[in-house]
């Protein structure tokens, strides 16, 4: 089992100085994990999120409420899109009655990537706690923010 004091050799103040070291250090080597993941299907984490709430929603949906729906709020979530929409993951279609207004959905294509990573996404460090502490942990999250 790992111990933040040894990976970063460090002594901390106290008990929640070392949890919020720890917390942030994990963070980060989540999203290298998630970088590495990704990377050979040729879209990003912000971008996973984006087609996993397009494939949530069903049907189309306004751009801007994707933009809320988002894990981790993306300033550049248009051009997220935009590189999805090149690469034929989703479509985009104009609202009629107010050209503001974009309507984004998931394709097939989407929907097939989306199938291939649901089989292949390696979560295997997960597998280290039990129910009960997957639970406790997901509480303490919650209850920092």
């Amino acid at each position: 089992m790992g111990d933040i004091s040894k990976d970063i050799n460090s002594t901390f103040k106290d008990n929640k100085i070392k949890a919020l070291i720890n917390l942030k250090y994990t963070s980060n080597w989540l999203r290298s994990i998630e970088n590495d993941f990704f990377k050979p299907y040729g879209i990003s984490p912000q971008q996973y999120n984006i087609l996993r709430i397009l494939r949530g929603a069903k049907t189309k949906i306004k751009a801007q409420v994707v933009k809320e729906r988002m894990i981790e709020r993306a300033p550049n979530a248009t051009r997220l899109m935009d590189k999805l929409f090149d690469k034929k993951f989703i479509q985009r279609e104009r609202c009629e009655h107010d050209r503001r207004v974009v309507y984004v959905e998931i394709t097939k294509a989407g929907l097939d990537l989306l199938s291939i990573l649901d089989k292949n996404k390696n979560i295997s460090f997960l597998e280290k706690l039990t129910e009960e502490e997957a639970i406790t942990l997901s509480n303490i999250l919650d209850k920092i923010r």
